[in-house]
């Protein structure tokens, strides 16, 4: 049998070359559920508002590995012991951490999957392929899971200036077009160290740091908090809730076999199961698309209208609002709907709605950002900072937005 070549070089248009450290890693890389990241999109349908938008939760897990080789290097630079045991968890970690994702990432956690984050889902993926590497992926499983006794390893994966924000906030800019996120990353890495295991900044990271937080303050409200990507997303979620509610009556809807099978059950963290997973490790933003564009033509007035705004991207009207919308407003604009398409207040309610969307750069509660100073002095980046923006950074703003149906000349 002839041996392959584990040891891969792939080119990346943000880093340029990313190379596979090891066969374990390029193993993990071939395995299906990891394949399955390929068909799953990053930016979920941030593509109606951002063309360029497509890039998928493969391209990003990919950028976290290369950044995360390049972490590991700078600290054993600086004396940070890490032994080859951990530096391949840590790889492993970061590689899978969002492995949990469902279609068009964000959706399916508030349709048809009622209360499993893609976390949770994610921990159980890493179980099971650690059952097939023979408990190889014991020690990463660990660290991802914030149980390691050396908590930096635990920073590097999850915290305000983890491997993850660094690759997706540069990524999602490249792939946008929206220049405010383009972080200097290279930087970032460079002025990382750790004292009493605890991973800091060095003072002359200060304007890095500065720049990273600013440049996620602007990414949420330009992009991830678009008022066009929260109205399609919202819709995303009505689609596959009145699919569920459909078949939860007795109804035959055309979907692939994954998707059936949670339009029909119940799925909660409860009953989240080994065959439940393995169904999960089947659907992708293919099975949605597909499921759309035959619904497009369903006899159910609310299905088939939602899934035409989506496809022809044909979205509903949103205004944002300093104030919580009252319930009277909204009461207008279903009535108006409800004469106009002679259908019921429970209809209605599917094309007029409110909520609200909140932005927080940096969480004061959670792990701070430290900056270690020459003094020795370790302080948090907000006190650290001589910048004017930065204390407002750590303050929520909240925005709330009414949907309804755009008035047909």
């Amino acid at each position: 049998m002839i041996s392959r070549n584990k040891l891969k070089i792939l080119n990346d248009p943000i880093y340029g070359f990313i190379t596979i450290p090891n066969e374990l890693v390029f193993d993990i890389i071939e395995h299906k559920y990891f394949q399955r990241l390929r068909r799953i999109s990053q930016m979920g349908l941030s593509y109606l508002v951002y063309p360029g938008a497509h890039h998928t939760r493969f391209h990003h897990a990919l950028g976290c590995l290369h950044l995360m080789q390049k972490a590991i290097a700078v600290l054993r630079i600086k004396g940070v012991e890490i032994s080859p045991e951990e530096e391949e968890a840590l790889q492993i970690a970061i590689l899978l951490h969002d492995i949990g994702h469902g279609p068009f990432s964000h959706a399916m956690e508030h349709s048809i999957v009622e209360g499993v984050s893609h976390e949770t889902i994610s921990s159980l993926f890493m179980e099971k392929i650690n059952k097939k590497f023979n408990q190889r992926l014991t020690l990463a499983i660990k660290i991802f899971k914030g149980q390691y006794h050396r908590k930096f390893l635990c920073q590097l994966i999850s915290s305000q200036l983890d491997m993850d924000r660094l690759d997706y906030l540069k990524r999602d800019s490249f792939y946008t077009g929206v220049a405010e996120g383009n972080i200097n990353s290279e930087r970032l890495l460079s002025m990382l160290t750790v004292v009493d295991d605890v991973l800091m900044v060095e003072e002359k990271g200060i304007y890095s740091v500065e720049k990273f937080l600013l440049a996620r303050r602007l990414m949420y409200w330009q992009v991830y908090l678009h008022k066009t990507g929260v109205v399609a997303e919202q819709l995303l979620i009505r689609v596959l809730k009145r699919a569920k509610e459909l078949v939860g009556e007795g109804r035959t809807l055309f979907g692939s076999t994954a998707l059936t099978y949670f339009l029909k059950n119940q799925i909660t963290a409860e009953n989240f199961s080994e065959e439940t997973l393995e169904i999960f490790a089947q659907l992708d933003d293919y099975d949605i698309l597909s499921a759309m564009k035959e619904w497009v033509n369903d006899e159910d007035f609310v299905l088939s209208n939602l899934c035409q705004m989506i496809i022809n991207r044909d979205l509903l009207k949103i205004k944002l609002k300093k104030k919580p919308v009252k319930e009277e407003r909204l009461q207008e604009h279903i009535e108006k709907l409800m004469e106009q398409y002679s259908i019921s207040e429970e209809q209605a309610r599917y094309f007029v709605f409110s909520g609200d969307i909140s932005n927080l750069a940096y969480k004061k509660e959670d792990e701070k950002i430290h900056i270690l100073f020459k003094s020795g002095r370790i302080t948090d980046v907000i006190k650290a900072s001589d910048h004017f923006n930065l204390k407002a950074l750590s303050k929520p703003v909240t925005k709330f937005y009414i949907c309804y149906p755009k008035r047909k000349d």
